[in-house]
């Protein structure tokens, strides 16, 4: 009963308002790194097409685009929760910092091996793990940051804002990676990636807070440090509404966050484009997560988050199986598109609503499962969508995955009352 009242006094303190769309981004702080993180991830996702369309030349399989992916994604399974510990003990703008300086410096090295034309799938596949490595410690503390940035009020515009300019690099990115294959060759979509790290470098160093951060404990203290993270669970388990929404998460993530992997498969065997095919397919994944995330800053505040959650990752699941199933080209891009619009729809609205329901001291630990949930679940998936595709072939892989969300989200939504009238 306490735990329940502890989190009505936390969603009564959030405004139910609607206000403007972007109000988030008057906060000077927020605004300078909402541009830097946007500019580093249209380099990020170039990268993403072009060492897909890469992984896809050396090998001519759809298994090691599977196993590329979860070098990618690996490390947040061991890496992230303690990411989530650092966040509430360490300067999390130190800790930004530093990551996306080797990321960085990872992947210029990479893109001077692709130009050199001296790569090998194993250089590839370490240079994943390295930037996989960096992601995973840095994300609880982007996501945690995004409170400091703004402060409760705004926060559930600032996470539909942090979800739009994301997805929009979705857009942005194939289209530009298009023009760099014309162009520049892979190369330049590697070399564009390793200088858009300094964009949201130099946004960090622009960022600054009233208050300098005061650590609780030494970082030296390895049992307060273990003791820590067994809390962050310990404080999970005991909040069902909590749980279950990390769980929706993982499956998403599990069973459908692959077809990004899956793409040039599809685009190269199905539909038999080229890279630059390739990249207008994931442009168009993109702008419907983009606009599924702007369609959620409209709407701000807004009530039934519970039904949005359960209905995006259902639908999500459906266009899902569409996509997998379909040989037209033009269904093929309008069922993309209501996958990523879809799965914004879920993913973005349990954030801000794991960020509503927790409190301040838990926020990155609980941010740390959030992120777990999601990307920890993504090298399974990878590995299990790689390995169905090489025996049962790409579209029974995607398709049976969808299949696997509809049937979870169905029952869950089905037997937890509570979860559906969260607000």
């Amino acid at each position: 009963m306490a735990i329940e009242v502890e989190e009505l006094e936390l969603e009564a303190k959030v405004p139910r308002r609607r206000t403007a769309m972007f109000r988030a981004l008057s906060h000077r702080n927020y605004r300078v790194f909402w541009i830097g993180a946007f500019l580093s991830n249209v380099g990020t996702w170039m990268q993403a097409v072009a060492q897909g369309w890469l992984v896809l030349q050396l090998t001519d399989s759809a298994l090691w685009l599977g196993i590329d992916g979860f070098m990618a994604t690996a490390p947040g399974f061991f890496l992230t929760l303690a990411g989530g510990v650092f966040a509430d003990l360490v300067d999390r703008r130190r800790l930004l910092l530093y990551t996306q300086v080797v990321a960085g410096c990872g992947a210029v090295i990479l893109a001077f091996l692709v130009w050199t034309n001296h790569v090998a799938l194993w250089m590839v596949l370490a240079f994943s793990f390295l930037t996989g490595c960096c992601m995973a410690l840095a994300g609880p503390s982007y996501q945690a940051m995004t409170f400091d940035l703004v402060g409760r009020e705004d926060l559930a515009n600032a996470v539909a804002l942090n979800s739009s300019q994301f997805q929009l690099s979705r857009v942005i990115g194939p289209v530009f990676a298009g023009l760099g294959f014309k162009f520049f060759g892979l190369a330049g979509c590697f070399f564009a990636n390793g200088l858009s790290f300094v964009a949201v470098v130099v946004a960090l160093r622009m960022v600054h807070f009233e208050e300098t951060f005061k650590s609780t404990h030494s970082m030296k203290d390895r049992r307060a440090l273990w003791q820590d993270l067994i809390d962050g669970f310990r404080y999970v388990r005991n909040r069902p509404r909590v749980a279950s929404l990390l769980s929706i998460s993982a499956i998403n993530s599990l069973f459908g966050a692959p077809y990004i992997t899956m793409i040039p498969f599809f685009a190269r065997d199905i539909f038999h484009l080229g890279a630059s095919g390739l990249a207008w397919m994931m442009g168009v994944a993109g702008a419907g997560a983009f606009l599924g995330a702007l369609f959620l800053a409209y709407l701000g505040d807004f009530k039934r988050k519970g039904w949005s959650v359960l209905g995006g990752a259902f639908g999500f699941g459906v266009f899902l199986i569409a996509f997998a199933q379909s040989t037209r080209l033009l269904w093929s891009m309008i069922f993309l598109f209501g996958v990523g619009f879809t799965i914004v729809t879920s993913i973005a609205v349990i954030n801000t609503l794991l960020q509503q329901l927790v409190t301040d001291e838990m926020r990155g630990r609980v941010m740390s499962m959030f992120i777990l949930s999601f990307i920890g679940a993504m090298p399974a998936g990878n590995l299990l969508a790689g390995a169905l595709s090489h025996r049962y072939g790409a579209q029974f892989a995607l398709a049976a995955g969808g299949v696997c969300i509809i049937i979870y989200v169905t029952v869950v939504g089905t037997r937890n009352g509570r979860l559906r009238e969260l607000r």
